[in-house]
């Protein structure tokens, strides 16, 4: 077997197995006055059981990088039915529909952002035509929040890690608490440029007015979360609150924007320096768990 089919197989069946473990973590609710800091916690708790894929992975390719090509000890072919068969079909559809996200035409939802790597603003000129000065620039400032933080390529992302663990509801529960703290985080941003509240509270009614007014057919492809842009209006069981808050006085400045930046890098460079490391642990020490692993499977 070549080395690197045997390598995606490996990654696919162990980090599947850990994916699907982690799925049934129980998780709370993120707590916090700052909405900056709940959806902080709440993409950490979202990503988190994609992890030991991102380890296993360079644990095997650490040692693929000094084991001969082809592989001496396959698989069986009965382990690569009975085990990767359905982790091979799991990685398939989140794939799959990763990447129908991005192809499909993007619905008509009034305001949204869109673009993975470069995001921009779609504003509606319909919905444009129905709304004050004021209230256009908040829900502008709402978007462009969006567009800062790429925000598309993260849902995009948190639907993909989502996927892969499918079909466990936590999985789920954690993406629409995430999706959720999103918005309230992108209020509170606009909100702290100077936007008013009523204002933003207004963008978002209209908006809410505007989808309703589209034909049914266009109201089911705003359905669900597997798209890859940020609208005004997300989670409409929040609505409600986020309109609340909206309407409430603005509260302390969180901890400065230059900090948060700051530790964000300090945590990707980390994160980095470890699968660095894995990557040259698994070239020293790969056959520890690999032959083994191996020998279990042939």
């Amino acid at each position: 077997m070549e080395r690197e089919t045997l390598v995606t197989l490996l990654i696919m069946i162990c980090g599947g197995m850990m994916l699907q473990l982690l799925a049934l973590w129980p998780q709370r609710r993120p707590g916090g006055a700052d909405p900056a800091a709940r959806e902080r916690q709440a993409w950490l708790a979202l990503c988190r059981p994609a992890a030991p894929i991102l380890v296993w992975a360079a644990w095997f390719i650490g040692w693929a990088l000094l084991e001969p090509d082809p592989v001496r000890d396959p698989l069986d072919p009965y382990v690569i039915v009975s085990l990767w068969l359905p982790f091979g079909m799991l990685f398939g559809r989140a794939i799959i529909r990763a990447v129908w996200s991005l192809l499909r035409e993007l619905p008509e939802c009034g305001v949204s952002t869109f673009g993975l790597l470069q995001p921009q603003v779609a504003f509606s000129p319909f919905l444009a035509r129905q709304l004050d000065e004021p209230v256009i620039r908040a829900a502008l400032a709402h978007e462009r929040a969006h567009a800062r933080h790429r925000d598309p390529l993260r849902i995009w992302l948190g639907q993909l890690i989502t996927d892969l663990q499918w079909p466990w509801p936590q999985a789920q529960w954690r993406l629409r608490t995430w999706l959720e703290a999103l918005e309230l985080a992108r209020d509170e941003e606009a909100r702290r440029e100077g936007v008013d509240g009523t204002d933003l509270a207004a963008a978002m009614l209209a908006s809410v007015r505007y989808v309703s007014d589209l034909t049914p057919h266009q109201r089911a492809s705003l359905g669900g979360t597997q798209l890859a842009h940020a609208r005004l209006v997300g989670d409409p069981e929040s609505l409600r609150s986020r309109v609340s808050r909206l309407l409430a006085p603005l509260p302390p400045g969180p901890e400065a924007a230059p900090a948060r930046a700051v530790r964000l890098h300090r945590s990707l460079v980390l994160s980095v320096v470890v699968l660095l490391a894995v990557v040259v642990l698994g070239a020293a020490f790969g056959q520890l768990i690999i032959r083994p692993l191996l020998a279990l499977t042939t």
